[in-house]
């Protein structure tokens, strides 16, 4: 009876899923996200076919230049091209805030999944080690990290994924209290499974919908961290053309009039589009399971 129950409700949930999956796709919100993220990853991958300059190249006699035919952004304080630095400032952006995110879903969902299943004193112990983090801010736990481990790409796909990690957790976990109580685990248990296959094979499936939420919810926050950390001068080393220290290098000239405010409005724009973007792409996934 509980097997017979429990392959039934597979099954609406299979249904539920190509629903929400078509629901998706009409999403306005979710489409808008996907083509702002989608013209970053564009301009990441062929930036250098689409900027007529090079964004290393340096002009110290054409600096703060207004933008032109031939410097369609204008030139920052040594000269050198904001549109194609632009262009290419959203690479190393793009390779690590996906990695660091992945890196936080893994490890975040592996330790809701055992805190949620066991509960217990494996709970009450990986529980306040979840706290402990969670009590410091992201950025400043990755600066601290950083400043340890040097501005190295794996070195900041640790330092923000990690504290990523327990937010993802603390979801997840909340999600498995919920499913352990299902009929499907009681059948699980019943044929004499392990925690291993009842945990991989029967609650995580039924979980990925908050794993997939929290990973485009993280996603974004990893983006922002990194440009963050970048700015306060811990994060993507130079000369890379990173947004975060564009904006480090040049926001000084804010208060130097019209020309000056180019080297930063435009890395400005392009973190804040692709945060909004994956932000949009969050909430569209979001909405399809609340329906």
């Amino acid at each position: 009876m509980l097997g017979a129950s429990a392959m039934s409700l597979r099954d609406e949930r299979r249904i539920a899923r190509r629903e929400r999956l078509g629901a998706l796709r009409r999403s306005g919100t979710f489409v808008t996200g996907v083509a702002l993220v989608g013209f970053w990853v564009l301009c990441a991958i062929f930036g250098e076919l689409l900027a007529p300059q090079d964004p290393l190249a340096t002009d110290p006699l054409d600096d703060l230049a207004a933008p032109s035919g031939e410097h369609w952004f204008g030139t920052d304080a040594l000269g050198r091209d904001i549109f194609a630095r632009v262009m290419a400032g959203g690479r190393e952006m793009l390779i690590v805030a996906p990695l660091a995110t992945l890196l936080a879903t893994a490890l975040g969902t592996a330790l809701g999944l055992v805190a949620g299943y066991l509960r217990g004193a494996v709970d009450e112990v990986l529980s306040r080690i979840l706290e402990a983090f969670l009590a410091l801010p992201v950025v400043i736990f990755a600066a601290l990290l950083l400043v340890s481990l040097g501005g190295s790409r794996l070195a900041i796909i640790l330092a923000v994924g990690i504290p990523l990690a327990p937010l993802i957790a603390r979801s997840v976990r909340a999600a498995v209290l919920i499913e352990r109580e299902q009929d499907y685990i009681e059948a699980a248990r019943v044929r004499g499974e392990t925690a291993a296959y009842t945990l991989f094979r029967e609650i995580l499936p039924n979980v990925l919908p908050v794993v997939l939420v929290e990973f485009t919810v993280r996603f974004a926050n990893a983006t922002f961290a990194i440009a963050s950390l970048s700015f306060i001068g811990v994060g993507v080393r130079p000369p890379a053309p990173d947004w975060g220290r564009q904006v480090l290098e040049h926001y000084f000239l804010l208060g130097s009039g019209f020309l000056g405010g180019w080297a930063v409005l435009f890395p400005v724009l392009g973190v804040v589009s692709l945060v909004v973007g994956i932000s949009l792409i969050a909430d569209g996934v979001a909405a399809m399971y609340e329906r």
